[in-house]
């Protein structure tokens, strides 16, 4: 079984009947759910709004802070990030970003993640395609460069808020790997953005595992279009299962992230649930005769395929 460290959502702990709680009670409930030893914290917005030493509180419960995961919030941002028009609007993106770089180092938190939600475009003939590439390419590599002990990887998603996001899918994320050109610039697989993307998640991970860009992995599931941030496996067992073999094949050994919105359920069981649905699919996956799945990839047979793992996973492949 992989020696993953598991972390979750501060957000989906914030809420209690109705009403946000302080982040020191979100954080004490984090660490009240076995499995769960990492939180992962949005920049600025977790560092700003009320003036909590967050890094404090959770190193005070145990947890660890794995990755800070940039968020660009507000009208200033509406039309891009790192691609904005307004030069000033663009720098202080940018600044931002590099601020949590500065703080990553300073406090020993080895991975910032750029989710650029505001970066794309919404009708055609708006954007100067090429000039946005060069922008966000820009900014990529002024971030990752300030601290190259500190991993930076770009969260890709198809839309959401913009119609069509610039980074939307693993094939540009990886474009933008090779066109940044840092050892320490990577790739966050969201596993909902990659089933918005329209993308198979083990054969993505792969890709990015191959060339050594597969920095991040957050959970959840959902049904394609939307970013449902469902519980772990609830809705596609199958691709989970796949990816977490991928993961295991190709030596994956970070951290997962559950990125999951339990809006109407209680948000510690949901947590507790992913960690133990990962479980059961790892110890599935301990059991799974690599040999034979060799054999059956080397020739490519879907039956065989589709009947080894209902053996593996339901004990007999009789009808």
């Amino acid at each position: 079984m992989s020696g993953y460290r598991f972390a979750t959502r501060l957000n989906s702990f914030r809420l209690r009947d109705g009403d946000r709680i302080p982040v020191g009670d979100a954080i004490k409930a984090i660490a009240g759910v076995p499995g769960i030893s990492a939180v992962e914290l949005n920049y600025p917005q977790h560092f700003t709004a009320e003036g909590d030493d967050i890094l404090g509180l959770a190193s005070d419960v145990g947890l660890a802070v794995t990755a800070l995961n940039l968020r660009f919030d507000g009208p200033r941002f509406a039309l891009g990030a790192f691609t904005n028009p307004d030069l000033q609007s663009r720098e202080a993106a940018i600044r931002t970003a590099g601020d949590a770089v500065d703080l990553a180092a300073e406090k020993g938190i080895d991975h910032v993640i750029l989710w650029m939600g505001p970066d794309g475009f919404d009708y055609p003939f708006q954007a100067d395609y090429g000039a946005l590439w060069e922008m966000e390419i820009d900014g990529f590599r002024q971030v990752a460069a300030r601290q190259p002990d500190v991993r930076v990887s770009v969260e890709y998603k198809p839309s959401d808020p913009r119609r069509v996001s610039l980074i939307r899918s693993m094939s540009d994320s990886l474009l933008a790997c090779a066109d940044v050109g840092l050892d320490n610039f990577g790739v966050t697989l969201d596993l909902c953005h990659v089933l918005m993307a329209g993308e198979q998640p083990a054969a993505v991970a792969a890709m990015a595992i191959r060339r050594g860009k597969l920095f991040g992995v957050h959970l959840n599931d959902g049904y394609g279009p939307a970013d449902d941030g469902m519980m772990v496996g609830s809705v596609r067992p199958w691709h989970m299962l796949e990816l977490l073999a991928e993961m295991r094949r190709g030596g994956f050994s970070g951290t997962i992230y559950f990125d999951t919105f339990p809006d109407r359920v209680d948000p510690a069981a949901e947590a507790a649930t992913n960690v133990a649905m990962i479980k059961r699919f790892e110890r599935i996956l301990d059991r799974l005769p690599a040999d034979e799945l060799d054999h059956i990839r080397a020739a490519q047979d879907g039956v065989a395929a589709t009947r080894l793992i209902q053996r593996v996973v339901f004990g007999t492949d009789d009808a």
